[in-house]
């Protein structure tokens, strides 16, 4: 029984540990988008604008694949056939590590997406660029933000040793 506690008790601090720096990451890129949307309004002014058809469709599409791509990414490595094997194959730590990686994959597209409005923005000197790369990619990152009672909801539904099998 003591065997048993001790290790919910590793798996809890576990979740913990990663869930903050999961969080953390995700907060941070959040702080970054809004900085690249900032500097865009602050750059405005000082870029000449320069009408690009074929970037603004190439810029428009890739933004678009980005943004549904990271939806379909979180989707089917979080589909719980796939949360089911990993959590019976790797234990609740090794779900905990798909938990943390999936989520820093789609928010790092997120910024990703960011990025490249904001690169169009000064091959173009069309600011919306940024701000509708940056409103995509704020939408992934909330998206992908990981919520720790969903955490602990998988690890209790998924994990045998948590179930006590």
């Amino acid at each position: 029984m003591e065997t048993s506690a001790n290790q919910n008790a590793s798996v809890q601090a576990e979740l913990l540990r990663r869930h903050k720096a999961t969080s953390t990451t995700v907060i941070a890129l959040l702080v970054g988008v809004m900085l690249l949307c900032i500097l865009a309004f602050v750059t405005k002014k000082f870029l000449p604008l320069q009408n690009n058809p074929s970037l603004d469709i190439a810029v428009r599409i890739t933004i678009l694949i980005f943004g549904l791509g990271s939806v379909a990414l979180r989707r089917t490595k979080f589909a719980a056939m796939r949360l089911q094997d990993i959590a019976a194959l790797k234990g609740p730590t090794g779900l905990l590590i798909t938990l943390q990686r999936t989520t820093l994959q789609v928010a790092i597209l997120g910024a990703i997406v960011s990025v490249m409005g904001f690169a169009a923005t000064l091959l173009t000197g069309n600011d919306f660029y940024t701000y509708g790369a940056g409103l995509v990619a704020l939408a992934v990152l909330l998206y992908c933000y990981p919520v720790r009672t969903s955490w602990q909801q998988a690890i209790k539904r998924f994990s045998p040793a948590q179930n006590g099998d």
